[in-house]
């Protein structure tokens, strides 16, 4: 290279990661380490409080001591884990899954999404997503060239004056089909949803399936809060033969087993879709963790027999239940989870000290964002401001609203409600 052409910047980062604002993450992290009230009670990130079940705990001890669990695994997984959910989900499909070609591995269920945007996505393709969205659906769909379009979940009438049912927060599909152009190539569902806890009803599935039939839109359904849902739960790909054929199903060892660590997930689809996943997974990590996959298989192996599901169901409803006592005693409405394990309260009603000092990049961020920060600071309580999962033009659906997580130890949750008390003082009374 001649001296003409030295590069002036060779640091500079590529567009996909440049000019990001910091992240939620990190400014609820960061406020959570700094704040005066300690220990903190984190109900921010979806992170479990306690360990996954024994039998799967000592299936992956167990892994540790075998030779072959060591050492890579096939790239579409191993095995007995593939053959194990093809024997455990064939049930729902209604049809026998071939654990060789309809199931694939991915390390985690984010990275198996970001393998199925790769696999078919490319430069100006466009691809549908509802807001509120998981933040990690924008950037997985942008590396391989997408374009996101956005179509706003509406939330309840009266989200902010009282408690309502998530499956309230509705699609306009009007709106969704007039999203849909001749460049959409996909549409991301999330059912359970997270932030929101809705399960999109079957008739709302059948509506969004029937639209990409007519239109061959490849749809990539999130289930990974499948087994947590405390209503009746439709998996859209079982809907019909035509359906079926354009769904990818997406699965996660780590929400249905309390290991979010362990980063073992699944695809589920036809043979068509699936083998060009398993491809691009090849590509961007060639294969996952062996004996964690060991264990995952031996989980789904005995879970049934165990009564483990009905009773994790059981379980985090339980807590769902306790923890919104506070927001009842407080008068804060809620929308009250159909599945998964987060909750979304509107705290219209707080007000926020008028002379309260923010630092300057939490100030510029809408008011959940405010909000956050004051409870992290003065209850001790860190919730996720949820305006981070829609755009800036559709952030004003949720700036009244958190996130918190109820996957925690029971005494985490009495302590969390102890210190939410204190809101008391803060909300205005007479409403609005």
């Amino acid at each position: 290279m001649s001296s003409s052409a030295r590069r002036s910047d060779p640091f500079r980062p590529a567009k996909r990661v440049a000019g990001q604002k910091q992240d939620v993450w990190s400014i609820v992290n960061e406020a959570a380490g700094a704040s005066p009230v300690q220990p903190i009670v984190n109900m921010g990130q979806g992170f479990f409080g306690y360990n996954p079940p024994q039998f799967v705990l000592d299936a992956a001890k167990q892994a540790l001591d075998r030779v072959d669990c060591n050492q890579y695994s096939p790239t579409k997984g191993r095995p007995r884990l593939k053959k194990a959910l093809a024997n455990a989900y064939s049930p729902f499909f209604g049809r026998d899954l071939n654990p060789d070609t309809e199931v694939t591995i991915t390390t985690g269920a984010n990275e198996g999404m970001l393998s199925a945007f790769m696999a078919f996505i490319e430069q100006g393709d466009e691809v549908i997503i509802f807001e509120p969205f998981f933040d990690q659906y924008i950037s997985n769909i942008e590396m391989p060239g997408g374009t996101v379009k956005y179509v706003p979940l509406n939330p309840p009438k009266n989200g902010a004056t009282e408690t309502s049912s998530a499956a309230e927060w509705s699609i306009d599909f009007e709106q969704l089909e007039k999203t849909i152009t001749s460049r959409t190539r996909m549409i991301v569902l999330n059912s359970p949803h997270n932030p929101v806890g809705k399960v999109f009803s079957r008739e709302e599935l059948q509506k969004i399936g029937d639209l990409c039939v007519k239109n061959n839109i490849i749809i990539l359904s999130d289930e990974v809060y499948d087994r947590l849902y405390y209503v009746p739960f439709t998996r859209i790909a079982t809907l019909s033969p035509e359906i079926s054929r354009l769904t990818l199903t997406v699965g996660s060892a780590g929400k249905n087993f309390y290991a979010t660590g362990w980063r073992v997930g699944w695809l589920i689809g036809e043979p068509h879709l699936i083998k060009y996943v398993a491809a691009a997974h090849t590509r961007i990590c060639y294969s996952s963790v062996s004996p964690l996959q060991e264990a995952a298989a031996v989980g789904f192996e005995q879970a049934d027999k165990l009564g483990f599901w009905e009773e994790s169901k059981k379980e985090m409803k339980e807590k769902m239940e306790r923890f919104n006592e506070v927001w009842d005693e407080l008068g804060l409405p809620y929308s009250d989870p159909e599945g998964g394990y987060f909750v979304l309260v509107n705290m219209q009603k707080v007000q926020l000290p008028a002379d309260y000092k923010f630092p300057p990049h939490v100030a510029e961020r809408p008011r959940d964002f405010k909000l956050s920060w004051f409870l992290i600071m003065e209850v001790g309580v860190a919730a996720v401001p949820p305006t981070e999962f829609y755009t800036p033009e559709n952030a004003y659906i949720a700036e009244d609203y958190l996130r918190f997580a109820v996957c925690k130890n029971d005494d985490v949750l009495e302590t969390a409600k102890d210190r939410l008390r204190s809101l008391k003082k803060y909300i205005k009374s007479g409403g609005i």
